[in-house]
């Protein structure tokens, strides 16, 4: 198992990580990409907790997202089932969890900053989390030839990975309002978001 997690996690992180595995009796299985999440957490009725990454995630997504789901099974464990997913206990268990791994022989030092800030109050996925996701982005393997809906000019049209197309709009607080072409109905795009440009 430390071989395998090793080819997925940063080094340092391996030893504790299994631990923590091992530790919750955690089945982990780690998946070819899905892309509408990193990963996941479920328990089975026979009582077994399995726990699902995807392979294609960089070695420091991949440590934040397998941590992230083994603190959903310690806030049930601890709290129960009744708790919001990603509610206060969640997000506790997941700061006391993730705080052995935020240091600079497991991190980079550019992201430990933005790291820090993010588990100050951390978010249901890291990719909503904007400028760490964009800095995390820097490691993923395959060349980044990705546009971001806040790269777009206003007015363009743009594709998702579902094939849907969609009108860029204004900027709101954080998000910006694109028009789904086909429909007309408005929807919220984070602005780390990865689409495909039709037409500026």
């Amino acid at each position: 198992m430390e071989a395998i997690l090793g080819k997925y996690l940063p080094e340092r992180s391996v030893h504790p990580c299994l631990q923590l595995i091992k530790d919750n009796g955690v089945h982990l299985k780690i998946v070819n990409e899905r892309v509408t999440r990193h990963g996941d957490y479920r328990r089975l009725p026979d009582g077994k907790h399995i726990i699902t990454v995807n392979a294609t995630l960089n070695k420091y997504r991949f440590l934040i997202t397998l941590v992230h789901e083994i603190a959903h099974l310690v806030a049930f464990e601890k709290y129960g089932r009744r708790i919001k997913p990603h509610g206060l206990e969640w997000k506790r268990t997941f700061q006391y969890l993730m705080l052995p791994f935020l240091r600079p022989e497991i991190f980079p030092s550019k992201l430990l900053p933005l790291l820090a800030i993010h588990f100050k109050n951390p978010k249901a996925s890291s990719s909503t989390d904007a400028r760490l996701s964009m800095a995390l982005q820097q490691f993923d393997a395959q060349e980044n030839d990705k546009t971001y809906v806040f790269q777009l000019p206003f007015g363009s049209v743009f594709r998702i990975y579902n094939g849907k197309l969609f009108k860029k709009g204004n900027k709101r607080v954080k998000r910006f309002e694109c028009v789904e072409v086909k429909t007309g109905r408005v929807y919220l795009f984070q602005p780390n978001a990865e689409v495909e440009l039709i037409t500026s």
